[in-house]
């Protein structure tokens, strides 16, 4: 199972969007302090819909706290800084993915320790970043499709008539 870590979110929409996808995908989330919001925050809620009780999901009280709790954790930290982009890797199976907050991403503390699993997402260079839900819907689902979308739906069905 793939593992989406977001490092002090503040924006409890994109959280509960995230949240979301993470259920969608059959993936763990894993939320570190300090957040800009309260995780019973009605926006976070909102976002996630009716999901969010289905959600696995663990909060720490910061970084090292998630270090400790998860020793050994092989973590690829998404951030504009990367030399590699996101599809240059293989993701195996129970890694965690990492997001840093929306207004400064990972800290570079964090990021220079671990130069090799660091990843972007290409853009233009004039532009700073993408909105965070985006940015781990796309890291999220090529981790899956790595996988062959293993444990998703098969095949889709129209609701009223048929293919």
């Amino acid at each position: 199972m793939i593992n989406i870590v977001l490092h002090e979110p503040e924006m409890p929409a994109n959280t509960g969007n995230i949240g979301r996808t993470c259920v969608a995908a059959g993936a763990r989330l894993h939320l570190i302090e300090p957040m800009g919001f309260r995780i019973n925050d009605k926006t976070v809620k909102r976002a996630g819909l009716d999901y969010w009780p289905r959600l696995d999901v663990t909060i720490y009280d910061d970084y090292n706290d998630f270090l400790a709790k998860n020793p050994g954790a092989v973590i690829y930290m998404a951030t504009t800084k990367a030399k590699r982009t996101y599809a240059d890797v293989t993701y195996p199976e129970d890694c965690y993915i990492m997001f840093g907050k929306e207004s400064a991403g990972i800290p570079e503390e964090i990021l220079v320790s671990h130069e090799e699993t660091c990843v972007r997402i290409p853009m233009r260079p004039e532009e700073r970043s993408l909105n965070l839900s985006n940015s781990v819907a796309i890291v999220l689902y090529e981790a899956m499709r790595q996988r062959e979308f293993a444990g998703l739906c098969e095949t889709g069905e129209l609701h009223r008539l048929h293919w």
